[in-house]
């Protein structure tokens, strides 16, 4: 089986790619940098073929997706900082990006007949309330620019094509580019006090373990839409960071132990308000994997002490 899998750069992408060598799978990867930009270690992503692609070139995909003639589309490329997206001068690039160019990536799957992953988020709703989102509600209210446009994402492929996996996944961390963990860490280091949100609730999702599914959906037919975060339940972003220090100290760093840095929970009112809205309530219904005979991905601590010692070594 051949895959294709867009945003090689990031964080998911490149560890779909590592996860598809391990299983000794012919993957193409592609991002718009005209050369592979990841991190530059010995893992397998760094020694695959890569294509640069600009995915707002409709010509451009139709092109490569046909030379390429993939079995599966694993489309991990995205606009995903948040905030930005707010920005007048920049919606219609996030539209193009998110919306246009997974419609151009759907219509291309089509006319090839392969299957497709597309990878959304929990921010296609509207955050309210304390009851997880289950995968097939459609109570969609997106509450910023960066949902809209995932959600507009998710509408092409699944009026495109039957052959369709829609997961949606929240708070991902991975070793390749920038997330929560990273800053959290940087920030701890140089600061003694900090201040964390604890009113939006969720569960964080590591890219290593996220990887192992995407391709144990690519190898079955169960299509339709599903969740997928670690598993372990929820917890507030405030929670999260504590953990973070905890075991970062467990692992000797005892720069962020309670004597040198002390986490203040905060409402998100307190915090303030970041140019784009934030749902409170990210808790995603997994039990659709279980259902359909997936493997859910392990406890978030777990996911957490192995990334931590992967980026603490």
């Amino acid at each position: 089986m051949k895959f294709f899998v867009t945003g090689v750069n990031g964080q998911l992408g490149h560890d779909v790619m590592n996860e598809l060598s391990s299983r000794s799978y012919e993957g193409i990867g592609s991002d718009i940098a005209p050369k592979y930009s990841g991190i530059q270690d010995d893992s397998p992503v760094t020694k695959m073929p890569y294509i640069s692609l600009d995915i707002t070139d409709k010509e451009a995909v139709t092109r490569i997706l046909k030379e390429t003639a993939p079995d599966i589309v694993v489309h991990c490329a995205a606009w995903t900082a948040v905030d930005l997206a707010e920005d007048a001068d920049k919606q219609e690039t996030v539209r193009k990006i998110n919306a246009a160019g997974t419609q151009y990536i759907a219509s291309a799957c089509k006319e090839l007949d392969c299957k497709m992953i597309y990878l959304s988020t929990d921010y296609v709703f509207d955050g309210q309330g304390t009851t997880p989102w289950k995968p097939d509600c459609k109570d969609y209210k997106p509450l910023n620019v960066y949902g809209q446009t995932k959600l507009l994402g998710e509408q092409a492929v699944a009026n495109t094509l039957e052959k369709y996996f829609i997961v949606r996944i929240a708070w991902v961390f991975g070793q390749n580019g920038k997330n929560f963990i990273k800053t959290m860490l940087t920030v701890g280091k140089n600061h003694d006090k900090l201040t964390v949100v604890n009113d939006q609730i969720g569960t964080p999702t590591y890219t290593f373990d996220l990887a192992r599914l995407l391709v144990d959906m690519a190898e079955s037919e169960k299509y339709g839409y599903y969740h997928a975060t670690n598993e372990g339940g929820y917890i507030s972003w405030y929670d999260f960071t504590k953990e973070i220090f905890r075991q970062a100290v467990a692992l000797g760093h005892t720069e962020y132990d309670e004597n040198h840095v002390t986490v203040f929970p905060v409402t998100t009112a307190e915090y303030g308000m970041s140019k784009a809205a934030r749902p409170f309530n990210s808790r995603l219904d997994k039990s659709k994997l279980v259902e359909a005979g997936f493997t859910p991905l392990p406890d978030w601590k777990d996911a957490l002490q192995r990334y931590l010692k992967e980026v603490l070594q």
